[in-house]
């Protein structure tokens, strides 16, 4: 039977029901649930992954034990979108200090004869350690109570949601050649899907801690990445160690913004919102997104030097005030999932857990039922290039705020797009005082390769404006992957509070 979620003492305005607000102009909106309590509060990617997370609140576990239950839980029901074959980020908010977690991997020490290869893509994965590292520091509750609900979720099944069923279909071709290994290839949408291949490891991993899968995991993943042109050894993974240090800030009035540091490019939106934020006096409703977008653009010709860091924080930006001028940029890849989470005695999480593209390369590791990430497609060129023994520019950026008003954990998926969709509404809400679940409610944009994507609901005076400065707008339809799905949590005047997209499938709830 398949297994539901256990009941907890929660509040949660399921943002899966989407709330529907009509405006002063008489059209119908969709706004971003939130939820507060006294114990926690958590915004995931996945109705069940916030569950998972509540429920460890509920027991009096830490908002690192939920954030790690729910990136767990993720790894389940959204293999899509990440998983343990990928890797995790976090920045951890605990008194005074910010910790960053860096859950990315190198690339194997002996470079493949074809780079282009599936299994050259491979990074080695960070998740686990990731995970372990967070709970070591900031964990209360016994490591295995967090694997309670994954493992039950793999043994006794998963009903296949349309996501999931999408996603499988469009990446078909990629892994058919895991068919009669991957059941999930031949499931529907609503079909229980078991993966008691991954409960196994997950059962391994609980008992005996993250490091067996880095011990003896690896003869298993080098040869299904040797299958697919790769060259991944086990010592490769044997070596692997999980990045922890302070984060990249960035202060200005009052307000202490942290990202990611090198190598993920999260550099970039401290970059972008520190130039919005010293021109302030230019923000105006008529000028604002071409000045958002401009200011992506400049950060973003910093993109494959990330690994200088703080560095970049005092580089010039070249925005353009008056005319677009259509940088390449940013890029449409999509995937990644999101997790905020906030408990009672101020420990605030955000953080980000990704296998790159959809099912990362698609090598399927049979034994382990987890598919490998993708995540040397993130080398270009430069600093930036392909070698062995290396990590890519990430893309993952989650993002910690602090104000007078208390502290905010909050990160989206979406690749090159969590830049500038953070970057809107840190704008809107924290230098125009806009309500932030108003900030993230309203119609979105995302520049690409030249174009600005609009939603369809994207006010028409404002996209006017864009083009009137030059911009290549392309409508597209409300809530696509494109446009991102933000989880965002925190505390404030001794509560916590936490607040979910309505677009895909996030949730939150607060205990």
């Amino acid at each position: 039977m398949p297994v539901e979620p256990p009941q907890t003492r929660i509040r949660m305005p399921s943002s899966s029901l989407v709330l529907f607000i009509q405006d002063t102009g008489g059209r119908v909106r969709r706004q971003a649930a939130e939820a507060t309590g006294p114990t926690g509060s958590a915004s995931t990617a996945h109705p069940i992954a916030t569950e998972a997370a509540l429920a460890v609140l509920a027991e009096g576990g830490s908002a690192v034990d939920a954030a790690i239950a729910a990136h767990l839980v993720l790894a389940v029901v959204a293999p899509q979108a990440t998983g343990v074959g990928g890797d995790l980020l976090a920045l951890v908010h605990s008194g005074d200090e910010v910790v960053a977690f860096g859950g990315t991997g190198l690339t194997p020490a002996s470079m493949p004869v074809d780079t282009t290869a599936a299994g050259a893509t491979v990074t080695v994965p960070g998740f686990l350690a990731a995970c372990a590292d967070m709970h070591r520091m900031f964990g209360r509750l016994p490591w295995e109570r967090l694997f309670e609900m994954p493992i039950a979720l793999a043994d006794g099944g998963i009903h296949v949601d349309g996501p999931l069923h999408d996603a499988a279909e469009e990446q078909r071709s990629r892994l058919q050649p895991f068919a009669s290994s991957y059941a999930l290839l031949g499931l529907a949408p609503g079909d229980l899907w078991r993966q008691p291949e991954l409960a196994a490891l997950l059962r391994s991993v609980s008992i005996r801690g993250a490091r067996a899968f880095y011990e003896e995991s690896g003869g298993g993943i080098a040869s299904a990445v040797a299958s697919a042109g790769g060259a991944m050894q086990p010592s490769d993974l044997i070596g692997h160690e999980t990045m922890i240090g302070s984060p990249i800030s960035s202060t200005a009035e009052g307000i202490a913004l942290s990202v990611q540091p090198a190598p993920t490019q999260g550099v970039l939106l401290a970059m972008a919102f520190r130039w919005i934020e010293g021109h302030r006096d230019l923000l105006s409703e008529g000028n604002l997104d071409h000045l958002l977008v401009e200011a992506t653009g400049a950060a973003f010709e910093f993109r494959d030097d990330a690994f200088r860091g703080a560095g970049l924080l005092d580089e010039p930006l070249a925005v353009s005030l008056d005319r677009a001028t259509r940088r390449d940029g940013p890029r449409a890849y999509l995937h990644t999932a999101g997790v905020a989470t906030a408990d009672a005695d101020g420990l605030v999480v955000s953080s980000l857990s990704s296998v790159f593209d959809d099912f990362g390369s698609a090598v399927l590791v049979p034994e382990l039922g987890i598919v490998l990430n993708n995540r040397a497609e993130g080398f270009t060129a430069g600093a930036n290039s392909y070698r062995p023994g290396a990590r890519p520019v990430h893309t993952l950026a989650p993002a910690m705020v602090e104000t007078a008003d208390g502290v905010m954990a909050i990160a989206t998926p979406g690749a090159d797009g969590q830049v500038q969709t953070l970057l809107a509404i840190l704008t809107r809400h924290l230098l125009l005082g806009m309500p932030l679940a108003d900030a993230v409610s309203r119609p979105r944009w995302r520049s690409q390769s030249g174009d600005v994507l609009v939603e369809r609901s994207f006010p028409e005076g404002e996209q006017a404006g864009l083009i009137a400065r030059g911009h290549r707008v392309v409508v597209r339809p409300d809530g696509i992957d494109a446009f991102g799905a933000v989880v965002a949590a925190g505390s404030r005047e001794g509560t916590t509070w936490s607040l979910a997209d309505w677009r895909r499938q996030t949730e939150t709830g607060a205990v």
